[in-house]
């Protein structure tokens, strides 16, 4: 399995399983001398933390980081960071009665065709427990940014309810357990979600990520381009189908009128736009405007009504999946999706001053 590293300065190697000891991840080219402590990854990784609401995983992970290495008295040493996070509520025999089928729409067929084996506990590396190493790469990647680079996500849509943009409050999403923007619609996904997990079944979502303070130029055109990397880095979260940047989809609607986002001088002497339809990246580079991503979560492929499929001897069976698993995985996904933005804006910064100094 070749495909654990992502990015190219700031660079994140993840390992482990879902039903494993621990999961963790080593990061390469974080500079010296900056700040950080556990704190400031835990902050991040709490926000993801499964059982914090009923409309989680209810599996009781504390997913605790500690610190192996790269860091000396508080701050980075410029050496590679390594991180691990214990797994300590695996319930492997929800997974007994399964362990010789396939579950539909998760990664057991591809795995066991790829590799020749797979790990049937809680679907082993395919399993969003791994998503908990990327969030902590994140935390350190906000430090590599600074203080002047906000990220935020919001969970923008649950299966086919979505919000009101004209209430849209980034205070809401801390207060709700949807990361919702929209407090009346909040009140909604709650009504509805219960109704989803009392059918035994599951629902989609979109999240977005806006990230504010980006400065201009960060982008390696013509195969690394920003919007390029932002897009595989999103697509790589497990169960996301879609991307867009900015208007996305909807700009296939637009005339080039409406579209193109059109300057004018500030009274600051810089040039500005009037709108973002292109999401903060022209020509796969920064244009110090919000960087603005959306992606679409499919609805957990592990529900507890029965599906058909097969066995890995080749019988026509059935299956239920037992254990504790979200009605929208979608939820959980908001501060991964914000991680994985973070990386990428790291590594960009990184790559940029490499190149063009600053």
């Amino acid at each position: 399995m070749s495909g654990n590293t992502f990015g190219l300065l700031y660079r994140v190697t993840t390992f482990g399983e879902s039903h494993g000891p621990a999961i963790g991840c080593v990061i390469d080219g974080v500079p010296p001398a900056i700040p950080l402590t556990q704190a400031h990854i835990q902050h991040d990784l709490d926000r993801r933390r499964p059982g914090q609401s009923r409309h989680t995983s209810q599996r009781k992970e504390p997913d605790k980081v500690q610190i192996l290495s790269g860091v000396f008295e508080g701050k980075t040493t410029g050496a590679p960071i390594g991180l691990l996070i214990a797994n300590e509520d695996t319930r492997g025999k929800d997974y007994a009665d399964i362990k010789d089928k396939f579950r539909p729409g998760h990664a057991d067929y591809t795995y066991f065709k790829k590799y020749g084996i797979r790990d049937h506990l809680g679907g082993g590396r395919a399993s969003a427990r791994e998503t908990a190493t990327r969030v902590a790469a994140g935390a350190i990647a906000r430090r590599v940014l600074g203080d002047g680079v906000t990220i935020r996500g919001a969970l923008v849509q649950m299966g086919p309810h979505r919000i009101d943009r004209t209430r849209w409050d980034w205070d809401q999403c801390g207060e709700n357990p949807f990361f919702c923007p929209d407090p009346a619609m909040a009140g909604e996904w709650e009504t509805f979600l219960d109704g989803i997990r009392k059918a035994g079944t599951s629902t989609g979502a979109v999240i977005e990520i806006v990230a504010a303070g980006v400065e201009p130029g960060l982008g390696a055109p013509v195969f690394d381009r920003l919007d390029a990397d932002l897009a595989k880095a999103l697509m790589n979260i497990p169960a996301v189908k879609g991307v867009e940047i900015g208007a996305g989809f909807q700009a296939a609607s637009l005339r080039g009128d409406e579209n193109a986002d059109e300057m004018r001088m500030g009274e600051d002497g810089q040039a500005g736009f009037l709108s973002n339809n292109a999401g903060g990246v022209l020509g796969g580079i920064s244009t110090g405007q919000d960087i603005i991503a959306r992606f679409a979560v499919k609805p957990t492929s592990s529900i507890a009504t029965p599906r058909r499929t097969v066995t890995t001897t080749g019988e026509d069976t059935d299956i239920v999946t037992k254990g504790r698993h979200d009605p929208c995985v979608g939820i959980r996904a908001v501060p991964v999706g914000e991680a994985m933005v973070a990386c990428v804006l790291a590594d960009h910064q990184l790559r940029h001053r490499a190149q063009c100094g600053g």
